[in-house]
Formats: C-alpha cells, structure tokens, sequence
C-alpha cells in the first residue's frame, strides 16, 4: 500500500510539475500570436517550405526550452553571465526585432510568387535566427524555463520527477508551434489580408512591448544588485 500511495502521489506531482511547466511558459511562447510575423518573415516561400521550416523551429523550440530547463543555469554559471544580463541582452534582440516588422511597409507583405531552390534554402536559414529564436523562444522563454530548473533542482535534485514533467510539457509546447505555424496559411486566408495586417501591427507592438518588459526586468535587477554609498 506504502509502495502504490508512493506512486500515485509521484503521478500527482509529476502531472502538477508538467501543468506548471505549460502554464507558465505558454503566454511567453504564444504561437498563435507569433502567426502573422511568422509569415511576413518568410514572403516569398512556398508552402511546402513553409510547412518544413515550422518543423525546424519546432525541433529547435524543444531543444532550447529542455536544454534551458536542464543545464541553463550551468551554462551561464560557467561562462559567468548571470540571467538579468541574459534578460538585457535578449531584450534588446526582441526589441529589435519587433520594431522591424513594426515599420515593415505594406508593399514588402508576403507575394505569390513561384519560388527557387536556393531561395528555399536561404529561408530555412532562418529557422534558428529569427524564427526560433527570439521569435518564438525568446529571453524571456528561456529566463522562465532556467529559474523553473533552478527551482526544480534545489527541491528534486534535478531527479526524473522534475525532468520528465519539464521534457512533456516543452514537447507540448513545441507541437503547438508546428500546428500554428504549419498552418499559418489556412489562417491568413481565413483572417484576410487586412486582417492579417492589423494582427501583425498589434504582435509587432506587443512584441516591442515584451523586449521593453525584459530588458527592464534584467536592467532592474543589475540596478539593484549596484551597492550605493550612504546620501
């Protein structure tokens, strides 16, 4: 009876672990937001490309968030980056990215046209930079993810009943990209190119919005970690 309450209360914990892994990351990741600047970072390739980028970055979406979850904290350790640098840094990159499709001009949206070869291979080029990351796994994705591994790892030892929650719930992330981002294009034409528009306005300015929150997030904490000398 010891050995099967042992059991049901692992599950229990294991399940709570995977929801709080999801809940937390999932407004941060927001794929069904990232749609729209998806396509208009990809203009010019075809669906079937596309459909094969979505995968990458899926793939790559995984590896970051477990890797981030597992040995962040270790990384950083070991090349003496704390996380509000992290957040600095990464904010810029976010902010950077979202004033560029911000200012991104009607006339440069996303056009019919046949595409090449090489053209395809220039666009997979992108899956890491800028589509996974910070597109879609940005800083603050990853910062989540390493203080939720942090955490788990002073209260389990970093043991199966923190790691395996942590693997499910970035696999699940991770297929949630694939089924927004694989079928982008069902939406747009479901949206409307105006609609498409103003909902790429609007997660661009959010976009910038985030940079902004995660810059100020990291630059708050360095503020505070500086020691002041009396009045």
């Amino acid at each position: 009876m010891d050995i099967l309450a042992a059991r049901e209360v692992g599950m229990l914990e294991a399940v709570k672990n995977t929801i709080l892994f999801i809940t937390a990351l999932l407004p941060i990741v927001n794929p069904l937001g990232s749609t729209p600047l998806f396509l208009a970072l990809t203009p010019e390739a075809t669906s079937d490309t596309r459909r094969l980028l979505a995968w990458k970055v899926t793939v790559n979406s995984f590896m970051l968030l477990a890797v981030s979850f597992l040995v962040g904290t270790h990384i950083l350790g070991f090349f003496g980056i704390s996380l509000p640098v992290v957040q600095v840094g990464g904010g810029l990159v976010v902010i950077s990215t979202g004033w560029a499709m911000l200012n991104r001009k009607q006339e440069d949206e996303p056009k019919e046209a046949p595409q090449s070869n090489m053209q395809g291979r220039e666009v997979l080029e992108m899956a890491f930079y800028p589509l996974t990351m910070p597109l879609t796994v940005g800083p603050g994705s990853i910062s989540v993810a390493i203080t939720l591994g942090a955490n788990a790892h002073r209260h389990h030892g970093l043991d199966l009943l923190a790691v395996i929650p942590a693997l499910i719930g970035s696999l699940l992330l991770a297929l949630s990209v694939f089924l927004c981002y694989g079928y982008a294009e069902k939406l747009a034409r479901l949206v409307g190119p105006t609609g498409m528009n103003v909902i790429l306005k609007l997660s661009s300015f959010l976009l910038v919005c985030i940079g902004v929150q995660i810059l100020w997030n990291g630059a708050s904490a360095l503020l505070a970690s500086v020691p002041f000398q009396g009045q």
